[in-house]
């Protein structure tokens, strides 16, 4: 990955929708069928493979595929056709994306040869002719693409690996000089005091546990150490199987930053309360919010303002 080759983690709902449309399609990725494959066998910490556990846990492409396609379409008036994908470790939203329709291509960029290696192998060469549509490439984000890209996205808080101001500031012009004209960037936050405090969450899947721990945060320069371990059935466990040394960004810090980066307009899509008091997995767009004990967001940052509703209505197909 971008930092040191870590990936970076997230906790999504299993089942997740933008506004009133749901997000569960038909695309089977290939790594599912690679986590139910190894629910069907006794993992260990010895034979387990991370990257397989990691996309089974934290990543949801087809969610994040509906999610961009709807996000663009309002702000364009089209499906989106190009994706880059930052700090994209194994490629499975590049991959779900090139999947998805013949017209569409994706990038991937990330420093870690390793990890792209492992993720052509597993996500990018079994989809066939799709395959060349997707490039998965060991590049620095922090250089502009010569390809312009319609979405262009930082999942997983990837991006919170640059510490400092000048240093973000500096990605996000890039990701601007790297989108097309009607080009947005997405990226997630997480926030709510829970986050500034050290703890362990524990999460049962098929044939192992995925813990998630915050092991330190700094109030004075906002450092946030977090780690994620799996526990297996016989007692093994693989520690820190990935380990992410970051600043845990403010909301308002990174909307400015992307204002000063020359994006237009940054909207904030946050997520609905469930029965259970937990999020229900819906995002709508919002000016303000409460701020319950821990939450995860989406910002959406436009290259040039959205076209006017009517001449979206005309556009959409």
């Amino acid at each position: 990955m971008q930092d040191d080759g870590r990936e970076h983690a997230r906790r999504m709902p299993e089942t997740a929708r933008c506004g009133d449309e749901s997000t569960v399609g038909s695309l089977r990725s290939f790594c599912y069928e690679a986590a139910r494959a190894m629910a069907r066998t006794k993992l260990t910490a010895r034979t387990a493979d991370r990257h397989t556990l990691y996309q089974d846990c934290v990543q949801n492409p087809e969610f994040e595929l509906a999610l961009l396609d709807r996000l663009y379409r309002r702000h364009a008036g089209r499906s989106p056709r190009s994706l880059r994908e930052d700090f994209c470790g194994t490629g499975l939203l590049c991959a779900t994306w090139a999947k998805s329709r013949r017209e569409r291509t994706a990038i991937g960029l990330d420093i870690d040869r390793e990890v792209l290696a492992w993720g052509h192998e597993r996500n990018v060469a079994p989809l066939g002719e799709a395959q060349e549509r997707v490039s998965l490439r060991a590049q620095d984000v922090m250089v502009p693409t010569r390809e312009r890209a319609d979405v262009i996205v930082a999942f997983n808080y990837s991006y919170q690996t640059f510490r400092d101001r000048p240093t973000l500031l500096r990605y996000f012009r890039a990701v601007h000089r790297s989108l097309d004209r009607e080009g947005i960037f997405v990226l997630d936050l997480l926030g709510g005091w829970e986050s500034q405090q050290v703890l362990v969450e524990k999460r049962r899947r098929q044939g192992f546990t995925y813990v998630w721990e915050q092991a330190d945060y700094d109030p004075v320069s906002a450092r946030f150490l977090c780690h994620i371990h799996f526990h297996f059935p016989d007692g093994s466990k693989l520690r820190k199987a990935f380990t992410y040394d970051w600043r845990l960004w403010q909301l308002v810090e990174l909307r400015e930053l992307l204002a000063e980066a020359g994006f237009v307009d940054v909207d904030v899509l946050w997520e609905g309360d469930g029965d259970d008091g937990t999020g229900d997995g819906v995002f709508r767009r919002v000016t303000r919010a409460r701020n319950d004990p821990g939450w995860n967001t989406y910002l959406v940052a436009k290259k040039r303002p959205s076209a006017p509703r009517r001449a979206l209505a005309r556009k959409t197909p």
